[in-house]
């Protein structure tokens, strides 16, 4: 087996846990409303900043992996994902909340996918299409695989520990973020 595919599994694994930490805010709408009193759409309005944040972060973070290279772009993604988790799940006020989830998680969110792009691209001349397919699927099967450990209502808890669930699987998921590949 090629190194190559070992890196389309990691870039999957990562944008997979990264993601799903991302999504698993629609879990969370209706006990975060009831706890704090908040509006959904004020907090539903986080994920809006989050595509806005995630799309600018993009071009931000692919420059800066061309100069750096993807393991510290993608491990300083990871880091800045796992705070704005960790901080959003404190947030005293929406606009924190907003702020946290919203421009932190999607600006940390958008250093996954130009890093493992362009890595995976590096490795194959063959099979070059369905490696980076198979690399971005992640996002698809994040909401089915990472939501269901966010519930709220997982072990009695209720939704102020359950949401640093996302940041303790992201920081998890993310740990190998430094781990090999072709620059």
């Amino acid at each position: 087996m090629r190194y190559g595919w070992v890196v389309v599994a990691a870039g999957a694994l990562m944008t997979c846990v990264a993601f799903g930490a991302v999504f698993s805010l629609a879990v969370f709408l209706q006990p975060m409303a009831d706890a704090t009193g908040w509006s959904r759409a004020g907090i539903s309005g986080a994920m809006t900043l989050v595509f806005v944040a995630m799309g600018v972060g993009g071009f931000a973070w692919g420059t800066l992996s061309d100069r750096i290279g993807a393991r510290p772009v993608v491990l300083a993604g990871s880091v800045l994902l796992v705070l704005g988790l960790a901080l959003a799940s404190r947030a005293g006020s929406l606009l924190e909340f907003q702020l946290a989830y919203g421009l932190l998680v999607g600006f940390a969110a958008g250093s996954f996918f130009p890093p493992f792009i362009a890595v995976v691209s590096n490795w194959f001349d063959r099979q070059r299409a369905l490696a980076v397919s198979l690399t971005t699927m992640g996002v698809g099967v994040a909401p089915m695989t990472v939501s269901p450990f966010c519930d709220p209502g997982r072990a009695g808890h209720g939704a102020g520990v359950a949401a640093r669930a996302p940041a303790a699987g992201a920081a998890r998921g993310c740990a190998g973020a430094g781990r090999g590949g072709r620059e």
